[in-house]
């Protein structure tokens, strides 16, 4: 790599090295894994009801899902709903 005079005039060369050596950073891994393309993440709502039967709505917005299973849990006739994170 070529560097300008003055570039090397201002610092050392040991100080060129430890500026461009940049340490690791380690990260958890997750599920979905290290997708550069994602822009947005997808939330699931299921929601289950009392007579056996299933509904499910994906939202870009987690307090929208939220907002969702919430008003869901407050009817009669739903036994249960959760919030997931999807692909």
């Amino acid at each position: 790599m070529q560097y300008t005079r003055r570039y090397l005039r201002s610092r050392s060369v040991t100080d060129i090295f430890k500026f461009m050596a940049k340490a690791k950073v380690v990260r958890k891994h997750t599920k979905l894994g290290k997708d550069k393309r994602r822009k947005h993440k997808h939330w699931q709502v299921t929601v289950f009801y009392k007579d056996g039967e299933r509904f499910a709505r994906v939202y870009t917005d987690r307090v929208k899902a939220t907002k969702f299973a919430e008003r869901q849990r407050s009817s009669p006739v739903v036994k249960t709903a959760r919030v997931l994170q999807v692909g």
